[in-house]
């Protein structure tokens, strides 16, 4: 078993309805998810819609986040930035403020500004100087390739690189790559995008996911069956689950877990920032008809 194992899914970032930034919504989400029998939360990563947040946001939102949730599961802040320098400043300040892990993609900056390998590297070793454990986020989003030998090399120099969170297309053949390779210098392998992968991901070795925070509960049972020897429970909690995340991952994005949990009193917006489109209706309708049958915990959470 490695150090970091279960569920971590990505907090959502709540607003109101006149698109200001919720506070208190925020932290009744984080209530939720520890609630959901989440083993660590993230927070400002993509599905946190970190991209629509200013510098003061951020620095309110971990502030908040890691005093609400006060040690009751491990934290990752995430601190992704094209400038080493700037992603240095936010991996010490999370440490500061109390972050167990930071979470970061590669450098990048639109489609065509992209790190290069050594690039890359550097920066990551960069804010391993910190002292904090790194999550490193290989992405499709990112658009930077990271090969097997280049996060080989990576996972054994940086000391502080403890956890990889791959979610590029063959994840499930990457991490057999990789854990075959550095295994021993690798302590959270980790798959994400909803799970919409997750049980390849668990046979190819991931002991963690970071999902969505939509359906923490019912997905957690995958995880913990696979990890507890039982595959074939794992894989009848993943056909319960499956059409209900493949709507998330397909159809909605970071806007089914606000919906849901709108819907379960948790928050009460589901607004996402301009020019983030509101979910269509027939998507809505769609995802809680395959909720409802599931019974999550966000959606009855705060009614």
């Amino acid at each position: 078993m490695k150090p970091y194992s279960g569920i971590w899914p990505v907090a959502p970032t709540a607003f109101h309805d006149d698109g200001t930034l919720d506070i208190e919504g925020s932290a009744r989400v984080l209530d939720c998810m520890i609630d959901q029998g989440s083993d660590g939360v993230c927070i400002l990563a993509n599905y946190s819609e970190q991209f629509l947040l200013s510098d003061q946001e951020r620095l309110d939102l971990t502030r908040m986040s890691l005093d609400h949730v006060a040690g009751r599961v491990p934290v990752i802040v995430t601190i992704s930035h094209f400038a080493t320098d700037i992603a240095v400043a936010r991996a010490r300040q999370a440490k500061e403020m109390g972050a167990d892990i930071v979470m970061m993609m590669a450098p990048y900056h639109g489609a065509t500004l992209k790190g290069t390998a050594d690039q890359t590297f550097e920066q990551f070793a960069q804010v391993g100087k910190v002292g904090i454990p790194i999550m490193l986020q290989d992405a499709p989003l990112s658009g930077v390739e990271l090969t097997v030998p280049l996060l080989a090399r990576m996972a054994r120099e940086i000391e502080m690189l403890k956890l990889l969170k791959i979610e590029s297309v063959g994840t499930a053949a990457k991490l057999r790559a990789l854990l075959a390779e550095v295994g021993e210098h690798i302590d959270g392998p980790f798959d994400g995008e909803e799970g919409i992968t997750l049980m390849a991901d668990l046979d190819a070795g991931a002991t963690g996911t970071m999902t969505s925070a939509t359906i923490t509960d019912q997905v957690k049972p995958v995880v913990s069956h696979h990890l507890a020897g039982d595959r074939d429970k794992a894989v009848a909690a993943y056909a319960r689950v499956l059409p209900a995340i493949n709507h998330e991952n397909r159809q909605c994005g970071f806007r089914a877990a606000k919906e849901t949990m709108k819907a379960g009193g948790v928050i009460k917006s589901a607004y996402s920032r301009h020019p983030v489109p509101a979910l269509p209706d027939w998507a809505r309708e769609q995802l809680f008809d395959l909720l409802r049958p599931l019974d999550p915990v966000a959606l009855k959470w705060g009614l």
